[in-house]
């Protein structure tokens, strides 16, 4: 009996042992192998650290590319605009050298904003833009499109954030009332421009102002307005107000430098260009006579007085859009289908702007298009954009 208890307990003893030893092995395996699996991390955070002190050695290169768009409307013998040309026809240059673009002859839906003046001298005629609203969707926007609504006096207030619903376009546009006497035009087109930034890039970004061509009260400078209407590939057109406000108000308070009506030398022109009765004709006379490049390239030298006298001259020239006058309500209706005509008519032009014509290149770059058509009088574009110079 005393025999096989001292068996039983021998027993027991190996058995303890063994597990001891089992147990210590596995411990070292499970160490091992967590060992194993931090040394690939160790050396991942080894790389990077290096990567890291390897970046800081290295002078980091930043390239900037940036995509130009050109609206391109095709005008035929007859007065009207040419369809059906093929993307092949198209050459399009970037201060005299030409670029590789690409045409979209598909319709692109389009974001527009619509900003509309608001202030006490608008009185007796916003009746008739309240009831403009219900032609947008039909006329502009087509199936895809969406509208935002800004009214603007002293206060810049947006009515209407971005929507297709052509009810909801027609209730903010019905809804605008007179205000201040201030007319803070620029920085109006400022808050337009903010809210068509973050639309998606494959939309047409378009403005339609409609109010007189001055601007009063805005700290927004007009030069930086431009720069960014072109920088954000947007279309700028305006039904401008003043003739119809001169004929139910009396004498504008300013002069409309447009009639042509002042001497030659009441207008701003280019340095070193003589203000003349023709030279004046062309920089503000009828679309098909205006030469704008060297009102384009002063501007670009800081030259303020025409962006002072009238700011929407150079928006809609500077991006390749148009201003209109009217006279009366159906005269504003016949403007905004025109602006319908038009922007429906274009062929919509990009590129990224090549080596060529970016290093060294900064400032003003001209936009040239030429169609190789028998069909094609005229060509009319956004006469060119502004960029930084990349370093060599």
């Amino acid at each position: 009996m005393e025999a096989r208890v001292g068996n039983n307990m021998r027993r027991v003893f190996v058995v303890m042992c063994v597990g001891m030893v089992l147990t210590v092995f596995g411990a070292l395996v499970a160490a091992q192998q967590a060992d194993q699996k931090q040394e690939p991390k160790l050396a991942d955070k080894q790389e990077r650290n290096a990567g890291d002190a390897l970046d800081l050695d290295l002078p980091k290169i930043t390239i900037t590319t940036f995509n130009v768009v050109a609206p391109v409307l095709a005008w035929g013998y007859d007065g009207n605009p040419v369809g059906g040309l093929r993307p092949e026809q198209f050459h399009i240059f970037d201060n005299g050298v030409e670029q590789q673009a690409r045409v979209d002859v598909s319709f692109q839906p389009i974001s527009l904003v619509i900003g509309i003046q608001a202030n006490s001298a608008v009185e007796h005629i916003l009746p008739e833009v309240n009831k403009i609203g219900n032609l947008i969707k039909p006329l502009l926007l087509g199936d895809q499109g969406e509208a935002a609504v800004i009214a603007y006096d002293s206060r810049i207030r947006t009515l209407q954030d971005f929507t297709t619903d052509p009810d909801k376009i027609a209730k903010a546009v019905k809804s605008i009332y007179p205000g201040s006497t201030s007319v803070r035009l620029v920085d109006s087109v400022e808050a337009g421009m903010r809210l068509l930034a973050h639309r998606p890039k494959n939309r047409r970004r378009i403005m339609l102002w409609i109010g007189e061509a001055r601007d009063m009260g805005s700290q927004a400078r007009g030069r930086e307005t431009m720069i960014d209407l072109q920088l954000y590939n947007i279309m700028f057109f305006q039904v401008d107000m003043s003739h119809l406000l001169e004929t139910l108000s009396g004498p504008p308070r300013e002069p409309d430098r447009r009639a042509l009506s002042q001497p030659p030398a009441a207008y701003p022109m280019p340095m070193n260009q003589v203000a003349t009765p023709t030279t004046v004709a062309e920089a503000y006379g009828p679309e098909n006579q205006v030469q704008f490049m060297p009102l384009m390239e002063e501007i670009y030298r800081d030259a303020k007085a025409i962006l002072k006298a009238n700011p929407t001259v150079v928006f809609t020239r500077a991006t390749g859009g148009n201003q209109f006058s009217f006279y009366r309500g159906k005269g504003l209706e016949q403007a905004i289908e025109k602006i319908g005509d038009q922007v429906h008519a274009e062929y919509l032009l990009s590129y990224n702007p090549n080596k060529e014509v970016m290093v060294g290149q900064g400032g003003f770059h001209q936009i040239k298009v030429e169609i190789s058509s028998p069909l094609v009088k005229k060509v009319q574009t956004r006469p060119g954009y502004w960029a930084a110079a990349l370093a060599q």
